[in-house]
């Protein structure tokens, strides 16, 4: 009789154990939370799950989510970047500046070089000078974004329709209306995601984030993939440039105000630790889409965007707070 009630779980234990999985399994409590969320808010708004408004949520979230990949290379290996965002931005006044004088082709690449060139800068300064990527990021932040004013004169630029605007098109997928920006978004998910999983580089990431000190011990060149890692960062913000572009052809130095902190908010919310090692960009997609069905709910609900912001700030802060409880138990 003892060997047999021994064996019969108490509720809270169970509970205990329910809990403790989910915090094993970092992807599935933010995909209970985007189930949850699309759930209250159909029941809230007859509209919600329209299919339009569905492509709305995805198109909305095309620059950040781009640019939340590239935070999220960065988080993985223990740092943060305040400046993606702004880098992004001042790749659209170069978009624009460029295509006037020489052509839409040699405006792409010229905002790629300069987009890859500040990421190198940013990579650089952590790497080379051993600087807090906080410190380095915020230093950044603030000059790109005081010179991208400076270089647009503090007006906007009107980008007419065409290869710069191309990812602001729609076609159709079995019937629902989307843009090849939300393709663009998906294939760097994709491309990005597969590179983690499936190449050393990837496994070197996780590896400097886990423990740059054990990992230079095991042979892994640390400053080079930290110093890559920042480049790469780079050439999202310059695929972000081109999306921001075809989603509203004007190129404005005060546009994505927040955007550094939105990449910020879906990384946390998807997962990754801030401490580095622990995530990937899938749970990045789903806090960016955590994201965009909270805002679009919440807009149809009435709810001002300060409330909005609130709740937002709310699910970084549980989010954080989840992850420092799952690393204190896998101590």
């Amino acid at each position: 009789m003892s060997n047999t009630s021994s064996t019969v779980r108490s509720p809270s234990g169970a509970a205990r154990q329910t809990w403790s999985r989910i915090l094993r399994e970092p992807l599935l409590g933010p995909l209970i939370a985007l189930i949850v969320a699309i759930v209250v808010f159909s029941v809230i708004s007859s509209t919600f799950l329209n299919p339009f408004n569905l492509s709305l949520i995805l198109q909305q979230s095309v620059v950040v989510g781009i640019l939340a990949v590239g935070q999220t290379l960065i988080i993985l290996t223990s740092g943060i970047d305040l400046s993606i965002g702004s880098v992004a931005v001042l790749g659209t006044i170069v978009m624009a500046q460029v295509a006037g004088a020489q052509g839409p082709l040699v405006a792409l690449f010229s905002t790629f070089a300069v987009c890859v060139v500040l990421g190198a800068v940013n990579g650089g300064l952590v790497t080379v000078l051993r600087l807090p990527p906080f410190i380095v990021t915020l230093g950044t932040f603030t000059a790109i974004q005081a010179s991208t004013r400076l270089l647009a004169g503090s007006q906007t630029y009107q980008v007419p329709e065409g290869p710069l605007t191309f990812l602001g098109t729609t076609f159709n997928v079995f019937g629902f209306v989307t843009t090849y920006g939300v393709a663009m978004m998906v294939l760097v998910y994709i491309v990005i995601g597969y590179a983690l999983s499936q190449t050393a580089w990837g496994r070197h990431v996780y590896a400097v984030g886990g423990s740059i000190t054990a990992s230079t011990l095991s042979g892994i060149k640390a400053g080079r993939t930290l110093f890559s890692v920042y480049v790469v960062t780079g050439v999202i913000a310059s695929i972000a440039a081109w999306a921001a572009l075809g989603r509203i052809p004007n190129a404005d130095p005060n546009a994505y105000q927040n955007a550094n902190l939105e990449t910020i908010t879906a990384v946390v919310i998807g997962g990754t630790s801030l401490f580095g090692g622990r995530g990937g960009v899938l749970g990045t997609l789903i806090g960016t889409l955590i994201v965009g069905v909270l805002r679009n709910g919440l807009t149809q609900a009435g709810v001002d965007s300060l409330y909005q912001n609130i709740a937002t700030g709310i699910l970084v802060i549980l989010a954080v707070t989840v992850d420092q409880f799952a690393r204190r138990r896998s101590l």
